[in-house]
């Protein structure tokens, strides 16, 4: 079917006049924005989807949205209410329940209520959220509060024109298998016409303050470890116009910390976002405003999020005294070893614990692990990978902690996703430990290194947008995959994991090796003789080719740093040239 024809069945009286008015202008207008709008349906993806809102089946609105939820109602109400299957129970009561959190993105309050809708009209009760609420907090809602499943309104650090929609099942993390493919499948079998939007407000409970509590009360518990120095440790934070707003400053004073300085500018939600280009605390520009405020205020670190609160940027002072981002690697080496070292000086580690990392992130966390005598397990890109193996060593082993190269990290299983808050509350603790010790995070990230070998990182995003440039990132993991280069950094690559056709393929055996330990995935990595790694993948959020670069050498001294550092960050630009991505 023509993408016009695609776009002429939403002129059928199944759509309001307002989104008729909307498609029939773009039709009228010719205009580019018809083909991007209707040439698929937007992906409902394992975890849920994302994308620009507009009308169309490639954009989110009232339509794609209903579709989703009514998909997902379908699915409860087999789960629930029928057989017992592996990972959910049949309900107590006959009353399914489903938790809704939304972020501060234009729209994102009018689709949570619109999903409720859907929901309420299937008979489903819905705890929603009067107001903008994190991510992880919603992932604790559905734990305390016994829920079936959750939904969050959300793009993440997204541009201002995407939002999105993910889904939680009953033990609070993401959904997996075999729950994610078994509600696509239903999500894609609902017809429009099938969409039951005329909603039951009876079956709405509103949530609110009561549950940042608990949520607050929570991270303090999971995150902290000593009391040492808060009182003196000067902070500055910004939720960059997002969520945690409503819950961060809260939790800090809760902590113990009594100095905090806010960027009031970018505490007042808003999903324009007016203060920053992009809202992803992973980008020093992000942060500018608050280290900005670090100079005035002699702040020790400085801390962002991302809209709704999952991500973290921390930035401390480097060796010149200059406040400097971290990146997510480097953050999650810091309060993973920190963590580790607590429990092991208060003989809590007995060798049944262990560590949650993925397959893009630093290799640094398997060295961790073996110092401190505890299991590093490794997932696919994606915080609910790490939420799954929490699911499936219940009872056998423990949990410590998890963190993903994206600046995603999370202590204890109290929530099932990336959480900052609890990350931040830790975060400090260490800044404070470390200044009554007389010294910086930054010289405390350097003494881990010298532990572990200095590891460094390297993002290389390529950016392919619309129908072609999708068509392009498919051709470049083709060529990729069917000629994997030689060398890189004049290294030689010694192994090939492709964890598509699930082979791992040893340069010197000249011999593949079945590899089916992590499920399926569109990514390759190369590993070579001197530790380098490469990571490529296409992201499953945004129209890019990710690459990503690990390098490693020995840190013999304090001394030795900086010469170290320049030498990795070399080595990643030899990469980048080998790679031809310049």
């Amino acid at each position: 079917m023509s993408t016009i024809d695609k776009a002429k069945l939403w002129l059928s009286d199944t759509f309001d006049q307002e989104t008729k008015d909307a498609v029939q202008a773009l039709i009228d207008s010719n205009s580019p924005d018809l083909e991007d709008s209707f040439y698929r349906e937007l992906e409902f993806g394992t975890g849920g989807m994302r994308g620009i809102m507009g009308v169309g089946t490639n954009r989110l609105n009232k339509y794609t949205l209903g579709q989703a939820t009514q998909g997902l109602a379908n699915y409860m109400l087999q789960q629930f209410h029928g057989e017992e299957t592996e990972g959910s129970a049949k309900s107590e009561t006959s009353q399914i329940s489903v938790a809704i959190a939304y972020d501060v993105r234009n729209n994102s309050k009018e689709f949570g209520k619109l999903v409720a809708d859907v929901l309420t009209a299937n008979g489903i009760k819905v705890l929603l959220f009067k107001d903008h609420r994190p991510t992880p907090e919603l992932s604790l809602t559905v734990r305390d509060r016994k829920c079936n499943g959750g939904i969050v309104l959300t793009a993440s650090h997204n541009p201002p024109e995407y939002n999105g929609y993910k889904v939680y099942w009953n033990d609070g993390a993401q959904i997996v298998p075999p729950h994610d493919e078994a509600i696509i499948n239903e999500v894609y079998s609902v017809k429009f016409e099938e969409i039951k939007f005329d909603g039951n407000d009876d079956l709405i409970e509103w949530i609110g303050e009561e549950q940042d509590d608990v949520y607050i009360d929570a991270c303090i518990e999971n995150s902290t470890y000593q009391d040492v120095g808060k009182g003196n440790l000067n902070i500055v934070f910004t939720s960059i116009h997002g969520t945690t707003y409503t819950t961060v400053p809260k939790a800090l004073e809760k902590a113990g910390f009594k100095k905090v300085d806010l960027v009031k500018e970018q505490m007042i939600p808003s999903g324009n976002f007016p203060t920053v280009d992009s809202p992803n605390p992973e980008e020093p520009a992000a942060l500018e405003m608050a280290m900005d405020l670090a100079k005035i205020t002699n702040a020790d670190i400085v801390i962002g999020t991302d809209p709704d609160g999952d991500r973290l940027g921390i930035a401390v002072r480097n060796l010149e005294g200059e406040i400097q981002l971290l990146n997510g690697n480097q953050c999650n080496t810091i309060l993973t070893y920190y963590i580790l070292d607590q429990l092991k000086k208060q003989n809590k580690i007995i060798g049944k614990e262990f560590i949650g990392s993925t397959i893009v992130t630093s290799d640094i966390f398997f060295d961790i692990a073996k110092k401190f005598g505890v299991d590093c397990k490794v997932g696919l890109t994606g915080f609910k990978w790490i939420g799954k193996m929490i699911r499936d060593f219940e009872g056998q082993e423990k949990f410590i902690c998890g963190g993903e190269e994206s600046f995603g990290f999370m202590t204890g299983d109290f929530v099932r996703d990336k959480d900052s808050c609890g990350s931040i509350i830790l975060a400090c603790e260490i800044a404070a430990w470390c200044k009554a010790n007389g010294k910086t995070m930054y010289e405390y990230l350097i003494e881990i290194y010298q532990d572990t070998g200095m590891y460094y990182e390297g993002l290389i995003n390529v950016t392919k947008k619309g129908r072609e440039g999708a068509e392009e990132i498919q051709n470049m993991m083709k060529n990729f995959r069917e000629n994997p280069p030689k060398s890189l950094a004049g290294s030689l690559v010694e192994e090939v994991k492709d964890f598509k056709e699930q082979t791992n393929f040893v340069v010197s055996e000249n011999q593949k090796h079945v590899m089916n330990d992590i499920p399926k995935s569109n990514v390759l990595i190369y590993y070579t003789q001197d530790g380098t790694k490469v990571c490529v993948r296409p992201s499953g959020t945004e129209p890019k080719i990710k690459f990503y670069v690990s390098v490693k050498q020995d840190l013999n001294s304090k001394e030795d740093f900086k010469a170290t550092l320049k030498s990795l960050e070399q080595k990643i630009e030899e990469v980048r040239k080998d790679l031809q991505l310049n």
